[in-house]
């Protein structure tokens, strides 16, 4: 394994969209969402380690979850986590691991992830990271990875990538917000769009000389710590400086600005589960297109359904189509899969109304 690979797992988020198996104090990165065996965490861990040694795989997450990261993780200790005292979306807590990186190796090439997408074909998944490491080796570029998309998802955003090189890494022309339906079709028909899957690849000089030139008051702010990285000042440092950070995304402050920024189309299948319709289409398998984790079911001209039990419960479903049945400890959630977009909305109003027990 290359000890110059480095890789970042983003697994701060609280994948609010999936209440009531997803809450503040146990995010759904850390659940077994399919039923495999494996959290979505470890499988990512394990993904990452057959081409990153396991040393050199960080978790970026916040303050409330280390036990549970290392809990999960036995692979790999504390400084491995680099912890957020306060959300300030992406952009500053991945400046903060690749200065961590760079100053422990200037050499350093840096995959980052997020934590909750599910990929089988791992073999083509580090293949297509082999194809951009080896790129950002050769050149000083700012890479990512599209998906390429198999219907016009208004739910993703979009890569548009230039169609005049050969090579299949191709220069990204712009980032696109999430379409409407009618211009997400023409994404798809035009054959150069991808979905942005959150998967970004660069050499750590790359990525700080990116700040450096886009971000410079964010890059100034953490690279006043470059003496304490690694260190046992760092903590304090961090305590004292990270909620001063813009709060802002790696695609608005640097993808979207860098004239340096490649994609390469993934070769892998992907899902990025962020809905319960999302894990329903990964999990549907019988004619009745109904899903099922954990749960023993007996369905009777039910259909659609999304069914999870936080135990192998049975669960009985008479006359229902396209609904989320979700039992878990202390909620039962039952809920139409056309309103699954509402559960954020839904899960405020709970917290308001019921207090943080339940969220």
């Amino acid at each position: 394994m290359n000890k110059n690979y480095y890789a970042v797992i983003m697994a701060g988020g609280i994948g609010s969209r999936f209440w009531p198996v997803s809450t503040k104090e146990f995010p759904k990165q850390f659940h077994d969402m399919l039923g495999t065996g494996e959290t979505l965490l470890q499988k990512t861990f394990s993904r990452l380690n057959n081409i990153i040694p396991a040393q050199n795989i960080y978790i970026l997450t916040n303050d409330r979850y280390l036990d549970i990261t290392l809990e999960q993780l036995p692979q790999i200790t504390k400084k491995q986590v680099v912890l957020e005292p306060a959300m300030r979306n992406t952009a500053p807590c991945i400046l903060m691991a690749a200065l961590k990186i760079e100053k422990e190796n200037p050499n350093a090439l840096m995959l980052v992830a997020p934590s909750d997408h599910w990929i089988e074909d791992e073999e083509a998944f580090c293949s297509d990271v082999q194809v951009c490491f080896d790129a950002c080796q050769r050149e000083d570029l700012l890479m990512t990875l599209g998906i390429i998309p198999t219907f016009p998802n208004t739910g993703y955003g979009y890569i548009e990538a230039t169609n005049n090189e050969k090579s299949p890494i191709k220069k990204v022309a712009q980032f696109r917000e999430k379409p409407d339906y009618e211009t997400a079709k023409k994404f798809v028909k035009a054959g150069n769009f991808v979905w942005n899957a959150g998967i970004f690849l660069w050499s750590v000089k790359s990525i700080t000389n990116s700040f450096k030139k886009n971000m410079p008051t964010m890059y100034n702010l953490f690279a006043e710590g470059k003496t304490v990285y690694n260190t046992d000042k760092e903590a304090l440092f961090v305590e004292k400086n990270y909620k001063k950070a813009e709060n802002t995304s790696i695609d608005y402050g640097i993808m979207e600005k860098a004239n340096n920024v490649f994609v390469k189309k993934a070769t892998f299948d992907w899902n990025d589960l962020g809905t319960w319709g999302a894990l329903h289409d990964k999990m549907t398998q019988e004619d009745s297109q109904n899903a099922v984790v954990r749960a023993i079911p007996y369905m009777i001209n039910s259909k659609g359904n999304m069914v999870y039990s936080a135990t192998k419960k049975l669960i009985v479903v008479d006359s229902v189509d396209d609904y989320i049945i979700v039992d878990k400890e202390n909620v039962l959630l039952i809920y139409p899969k056309e309103k699954q977009q509402n559960i954020k909305n839904l899960l405020t109003e709970i917290s308001h109304k019921f207090g943080e027990n339940y969220t």
